[in-house]
C-alpha cells in the first residue's frame, strides 16, 4: 500500500514541473520573451496552487475522508475533455495593449483544469493515507518528501532530456499518458480508502528525540511561523537565481540549480529520518551569513566559482533550516491540509514578493539581502526572545556597530587609500567577527546584518562609480562612468550593452562589439550607397549602431524594455540616438511580434542583436522566426545575428537554420583584441550574416576573416516546437 501511495504523490507532482515549462515553450511564440510573461505565469500557477491546496482542505473537512475521494475523482476525469493540452482552437490573438490578460485567460482555459487537478491531488492523497489505519498512517508527511523528489527529478530530466528529445507536441501526448497512469493511481487509493475500516483513529506523530514536542492545537501564531518559514524560502529561492544571474555569471539554466536545491530540502526535512540535524543548521547559518554578507560589502567578483557555490550552499542551509522547522511543527494527520495550505500561502507570498513588487519598488536586487536578513531571523521565537530589555539592547547593539563601521568606511572613503581585498578585510574583518558573535541572539543577529547592508552602499570600489541603476520586468540596468572617467557603460545584470566616450572627438565613434574595425562595422560599410536603404536593428541597447547612419537612410530600431529606451535617449548618458543622421525610428514590444506587423521585402539589413540573459532569445532563432525575417528582407538584402557569447555556441544552430531554408551563412569571430584597443573601448565579438545568395555576400566572402559558417553534421533544425540549450551549452 505504501509504495501505491508514494507512485501516486510522485507522478503528480511529475507531471506538475513537466506541464509548466511545456505549456510555456507553447505560448512563448505568441507573446515573445517578455519577463513580464514569465511572472505572470509564475503568479498563476502559485495562485492556482493555492487554490488547490484550498480545495482540498475545504472539501476533506465538509465531505468526509470517503465522500471526497468518489467527488475528487470526478474532478480528476474532468481534464480528459480537453487533454492533450494545446492552444486552444480559434484562441484570439493578443492585442497589444492587453497581453497580459490575454495570457491569464489562455492559461486558465488550456491548463487551469489539469493544472488544479494534480496539484490538489498531493495533499489529498497524504490525507487518504492517514485514514487507512497502516501502520505508518500516524505521520503520512514521508510522502511529501517523496511528492517533492518528483517535483526535482521533473525539474532536471526536461532541459536535460525531453526538451532535447522530444518536440512539444510529443511532450504533450506523453504527458497524457502520464495523467492516464496518474487517474488510474488514483483510483486504486481511493480504493484503498473504501476497504480501510470505516474510523481510522488518527494521532498526533510519534516526534523523532532530536524535535522538541509542540502542542497539536493551532493557533494564529503557529500558522504565521508556517507562513513565514515558507515565505523566506520561496523570495530567497528567486532572489538568489536573480542576483546570480545578473551580478555574478550569466550562465543559462541556471535557475534550475536554486530551484532542485529548494525542492531538495523539502524531501531531506520530511523524510522519516533526520539526515542533518537542526542544531548543526542553526550552528553553521550564522557563519555562512556573515561570510556572504562581506563578500556582499566588497562587491567581490572572484573566483566566480566560490562565490556561486558560497551563495547556492547558503540557500541551502537556509532553506534546508527552515523546512527543518516546519517539519518539527507539523501537526497531527487531521489538521494535515491545512498544514499544507498555509505552506502554499507562504510560498505564493514569497513569489509575489519577487516577481511582482520587488521589480516595482526596488531599483536593484534588494529583495535577496532583505531575505538573508529573514534567514537570520529564523531562530527568533518566544524562547528568545526575553525581556523588554533583552530587546532593547539587542537593538542598540546592532545600531552602535553600525554606526562605527559606517564611520570607518566614510574615513577611509576621506582617504588616498584605494578600495582593494586588504583595505576592505581591514574595515568589514572584525565587525563581521561581532556580528556572527550576535548569532546566539536572533533578532540582534539579523539587525547587525541589516546594518551591514546598509552601509554596504557607502564603500566605494576602484571599478567605476554608478550614475544610474533602474529595474524593469526585464532586470537591472545601470549606467556607470569608468574608473578614467572617460567612458560611459550601459549594463543589463553584468552584461556590457554598450559603451560611449566622453571625449568630444570620439563621441560618435562605435565601440564595444559594434567598432568600425568589426564583423559589424564590415557589414555596415556597404551599406550608405543607396539613399532608400532600411535598416533595422532588434534590440537598442546605448543606440551605439546609430553611428553608421547616414543621412536619407530610414533606421527602425524594436526594443522590447521602455526602460532602455529611456537610458539610450537621455543626454546625459548617451547621445547616440540624438546625434544619428538619420532620425530613428523606435518601435517599442517584442521584435518577432513587432515585426509581424511591418510589410514584406522592406529592409535592406536586418540586425538581430537581442539579448535576454546573455543570448539571443531562443523564439528569435526558430525556422518560424528566421521565415519572418526573409519575408521582411528585400531582394539582396542581408541578415546579421550578434552570436557572441560566453557560455552558448550558436553558430551550429543559425548554421543549421540556414542550410534548412537554403540561404547561405557566413560568420567572422573577432576574438583576439590588442591590449590598447581594449583600453580605447573595443570588445571581442562574433557576428554571423545570412544573404538569399552568395552574390549577396561576396564583398564579405573575399575577406579571409569571414568563413562559411559551422553546421552540425547532423542538422537540428530548432523551431516554436523544438529547441535545447544544454545541447549547445560550452562545458567549460
Amino acid at each position: 500500500m505504501v509504495v501505491l501511495f508514494v507512485a501516486t504523490v510522485f507522478i503528480g507532482a511529475a507531471l506538475l514541473f513537466f506541464v509548466e515549462p511545456m505549456f510555456a515553450r507553447m505560448v512563448l511564440p505568441l507573446l515573445g520573451g517578455s519577463p513580464a510573461v514569465w511572472n505572470t505565469a509564475m503568479l498563476f500557477y502559485q495562485l492556482l496552487l493555492l487554490a488547490a491546496y484550498g480545495y482540498a482542505h475545504a472539501s476533506t473537512r465538509w465531505l468526509g475522508v470517503r465522500r471526497q475521494a468518489a467527488w475528487h475523482l470526478l474532478i480528476l476525469l474532468a481534464p480528459l475533455a480537453i487533454l492533450p493540452i494545446a492552444i486552444p482552437a480559434g484562441w484570439p490573438p493578443p492585442t497589444p495593449g492587453h497581453p497580459i490578460s490575454w495570457l491569464l485567460g489562455l492559461m486558465l482555459a488550456a491548463v487551469g483544469l489539469p493544472f488544479f487537478a494534480v496539484a490538489a491531488t498531493s495533499p489529498l492523497i497524504q490525507k487518504w493515507f492517514a485514514s487507512t489505519g497502516h501502520r505508518h498512517a500516524v505521520d503520512p508527511y514521508f510522502l511529501y518528501a517523496a511528492s517533492n523528489a518528483g517535483s526535482m527529478l521533473a525539474l532536471l530530466s526536461y532541459p536535460a532530456w525531453v526538451e532535447s528529445h522530444l518536440h512539444v507536441a510529443q511532450q504533450s501526448r506523453w504527458w497524457v499518458g502520464g495523467y492516464g497512469m496518474f487517474v488510474v493511481l488514483t483510483a486504486t487509493c481511493a480504493v484503498c480508502i473504501w476497504r480501510s475500516p470505516p474510523e481510522s483513529s488518527i494521532t498526533a506523530p510519534t516526534p523523532q528525540p532530536s524535535v522538541r514536542a509542540l502542542p497539536d492545537r493551532l493557533t494564529g501564531k503557529r500558522r504565521l511561523r508556517w507562513v513565514w518559514l515558507s515565505f523566506v524560502p520561496s523570495s530567497l529561492m528567486l532572489g538568489v537565481t536573480t542576483y546570480l544571474s545578473s551580478d555574478v555569471a550569466v550562465v543559462p539554466l541556471l535557475w534550475v540549480i536554486p530551484l532542485a536545491i529548494y525542492l531538495l530540502t523539502f524531501v531531506l526535512a520530511f523524510a522519516r529520518h533526520q539526515i542533518l540535524p537542526r542544531s548543526l543548521l542553526s550552528r553553521v547559518l550564522p557563519l555562512l551569513l556573515v561570510s556572504l554578507i562581506m563578500t556582499l560589502n566588497m562587491r567581490t567578483s572572484q573566483p566566480i566559482g566560490g562565490l556561486m557555490l558560497l551563495h547556492l550552499v547558503t540557500f541551502f542551509v537556509t532553506a534546508m533550516l527552515c523546512h527543518t522547522e516546519l517539519a518539527a511543527d507539523r501537526p497531527a494527520a487531521a489538521d494535515l491540509t491545512e498544514f499544507y495550505l498555509w505552506i502554499s500561502v507562504g510560498g505564493a507570498l514569497g513569489g509575489l514578493f519577487n516577481a511582482l513588487i520587488a521589480p516595482l519598488v526596488f531599483h536593484s536586487v534588494v529583495e535577496y539581502p532583505l531575505m538573508l536578513v529573514g534567514a537570520g531571523l529564523v531562530g527568533w521565537r518566544a524562547a528568545t526572545r526575553g525581556t523588554l530589555g533583552d530587546i532593547i539592547r539587542d537593538c542598540v547593539w546592532p545600531a552602535l556597530l553600525t554606526l562605527a563601521i559606517a564611520g570607518a568606511v566614510l574615513a577611509v572613503q576621506a582617504t588616498p587609500l584605494k578600495a582593494n581585498t586588504v583595505v576592505g578585510v581591514s574595515l568589514f574583518g572584525v565587525p563581521t567577527l561581532i556580528c556572527y558573535l550576535f548569532s546566539r541572539r536572533p533578532l540582534r543577529f539579523a539587525l547587525g546584518i541589516a546594518g551591514f547592508l546598509l552601509i554596504g552602499g557607502l564603500y566605494q570600489t576602484d571599478q567605476g562609480k554608478l550614475l544610474h541603476a533602474e529595474r524593469s520586468f526585464f532586470g537591472v540596468h545601470r549606467v556607470e562612468v569608468d574608473s578614467t572617467g572617460r567612458y560611459h557603460l550601459l549594463f543589463h545584470g553584468r552584461v556590457l550593452h554598450g559603451i560611449q566616450c566622453l571625449d568630444a572627438a570620439r563621441r560618435q565613434e562605435p565601440l564595444a562589439y559594434y567598432e568600425r574595425s568589426g564583423p559589424i562595422g564590415e557589414v555596415l560599410a556597404d551599406y550608405g550607397r543607396e539613399p532608400s536603404e532600411n535598416i533595422a536593428v532588434v534590440g537598442l541597447g546605448a543606440g551605439t549602431l546609430a553611428c553608421y547612419a547616414l543621412p536619407g537612410q530610414h533606421w527602425t530600431y524594436f526594443e522590447i524594455d521602455p526602460t532602455v529606451l529611456k537610458l539610450a535617449g537621455d543626454e546625459r548618458y548617451f547621445t547616440f540616438l540624438r546625434d544619428s543622421a538619420a532620425p530613428p525610428r523606435i518601435v517599442l514590444g517584442d521584435a518577432r511580434l513587432s515585426l509581424a506587423g511591418e510589410p514584406d521585402r522592406q529592409f535592406d539589413l536586418l540586425v538581430l542583436d537581442a539579448y535576454s540573459s546573455d543570448a539571443i532569445p531562443v523564439h528569435l532563432v526558430t525556422r518560424e522566426a528566421l521565415a519572418l525575417y526573409l519575408r521582411r528582407l528585400a531582394p539582396g538584402g542581408r541578415l546579421a545575428f550578434h552570436i557572441s557569447n560566453s557560455h552558448l555556441d550558436l553558430e551550429p544552430v543559425l548554421a543549421d537554420l540556414a542550410r534548412d531554408a537554403q540561404v547561405v551563412s557566413l560568420t567572422r569571430e573577432d576574438a583576439v583584441v590588442a591590449p590598447q584597443e581594449l583600453a580605447s573601448g573595443k570588445a571581442a565579438s562574433t557576428w554571423l550574416v545570412m544573404a538569399r545568395s552568395a552574390n549577396d555576400l561576396a564583398t564579405l566572402a573575399h575577406d579571409p576573416r569571414w568563413r562559411p559558417s559551422r553546421g552540425r553534421d547532423q542538422p537540428v533544425i530548432w523551431t516554436d516546437d523544438y529547441s535545447s540549450l544544454l545541447s549547445i551549452l560550452r562545458w567549460r
